[in-house]
């Protein structure tokens, strides 16, 4: 007889029992390191810090645009500060969901996803600056960006599929089905809409999802020169992409053209200097730098608030991406540890992507920066993600009674207190 390990199985065994169930812990992956509630509040306390600058930033960065739209300095502002009133209580709630339940969503979260972005082909589709990936919501008079839900849904989606077949993933038709087919049909419908840059961050969440779940390196070196082509031939066959391709890679470039917009973010960020302007300050804002409160947003944070209100929320991201690899280590559960890496390449690519186009290294693609550019979609969009990712946070091997242990306390302290004034 073949002798066995205490603890693990031979690796036929293993294979013929399938993937880890839920919540079963892995006996070759490391314990963790420090407290088991570290990821609950690095993920946690990043997010509401990055919303709390976006929603000043984006007060800041609009007030003139909405002083000339609408007559007050508040439009935009207020519009902001309802979608993250809604988003943050929502995030709240996701993170109190169990993890069993968002396994069992997977499948009609894509399906909702889907049908959603598939919506750009009715009526109800609305197109800016070239883009068609808004639908209108007849009744209440608001406009949704279906593609930033399916990013989320995709990767919860991954996650699931990607965890069942763990140990198949070496052979290409059990990564092609379903995992490749559904991701690249979500691909397709979001590039019908002509946004390349969401697009891009859909592949980054499948790239994150597949590269944690353990698929071979050989076909992702594939999947780069597939990839590489697509695109190749999507920015060739749009001038509207070609200029600004070659607006950054050019050897000469008209600033009053498709330079503008790269080289007025470059003066907001060299203007600010070390310390900045000053909060409000900014110069570019009044109409020089095209949206300011948006994809650029970063450019006048970095006027207003200098080298330092920069580092302060690349450091902020940082902190997020520390909470969510630490989740990705630790979990024993891969459908947490997939999904979670899907989360994380979206959040953390999307904000290189923009702050990349701001400091002139990439063309202006058209995304947003995490958490702290206008935009209800994109903003309601991430805090459910970051509630999703606090979940599992809560789910690490004994964060959920570290943290009901803590609540113990405060409640112990505010008994104390109350019979003391008492």
């Amino acid at each position: 007889m073949t002798a066995v390990q205490p603890g693990r199985l031979p690796r036929a065994a293993a294979t013929a029992t399938g993937p880890l169930r839920a919540g079963a812990r892995d006996a070759t992956r490391p314990a963790a390191r420090g407290p088991a509630v570290l990821s609950y509040y690095l993920v946690g306390g990043a997010s509401l810090l990055l919303l709390a600058i976006g929603v000043v930033m984006v007060l800041s960065a609009s007030s003139i645009q909405s002083i000339r739209e609408t007559g007050s300095p508040y439009g935009y502002f207020l519009d902001q500060a309802k979608f993250a009133l809604v988003g943050a209580p929502l995030m709240i709630a996701a993170s109190r969901v169990p993890v069993a339940v968002y396994r069992r969503l997977a499948w009609p979260a894509l399906g909702l996803g889907m049908v959603m972005q598939a919506l750009i082909f009715t009526p109800l589709a609305r197109g800016i600056k070239g883009n068609t990936n808004w639908i209108y919501i007849p009744g209440v008079g608001q406009t949704v960006q279906p593609s930033e839900f399916l990013k989320l849904a995709l990767a919860v989606w991954l996650g699931l599929v990607l965890a069942r077949k763990a140990r198949l993933l070496h052979d290409w038709k059990h990564l092609l089905v379903p995992g490749l087919v559904v991701s690249v049909l979500a691909l397709g419908l979001v590039l019908a809409g002509r946004d390349l840059g969401t697009a891009m961050v859909l592949a980054l969440v499948v790239v994150g999802a597949m590269f944690v779940a353990g698929v071979p390196l050989k076909w992702f070196g594939a999947a780069v020169v597939g990839g590489a082509a697509v695109v190749s031939f999507l920015v060739i066959s749009s001038p509207n992409r070609m200029q600004r391709i070659t607006a950054v890679f050019g050897g000469e470039c008209d600033a009053s053209a498709a330079c503008y917009q790269t080289l007025h973010g470059l003066y907001g960020l060299g203007t600010g200097g070390i310390s900045g302007v000053g909060l409000g300050a900014s110069r570019e804002k009044w109409a020089y730098l095209p949206e300011a409160h948006n994809d650029f947003i970063f450019a006048i944070l970095g006027e207003e608030l200098g080298l330092w209100g920069t580092l302060i929320v690349l450091g902020l991201f940082a902190v997020l991406a520390a909470g969510m690899f630490r989740i990705i280590r630790n979990h024993p559960d891969p459908f947490v540890r997939i999904t979670t890496a899907g989360i994380a390449a979206w959040i953390l690519g999307q904000a290189l992507i923009n702050i990349g186009v701001v400091i002139g290294f990439l063309p202006v693609i058209g995304v947003p920066l995490p958490l702290v550019s206008a935009g209800g979609s994109a903003l309601i969009a991430t805090l459910l993600a970051m509630g999703v990712v606090l979940a599992f946070a809560r789910d690490e091997p004994g964060a959920g009674a570290a943290l009901r242990a803590r609540r113990g306390v405060v409640r112990r302290s505010l008994a104390v207190v109350g019979r003391g004034r008492g």
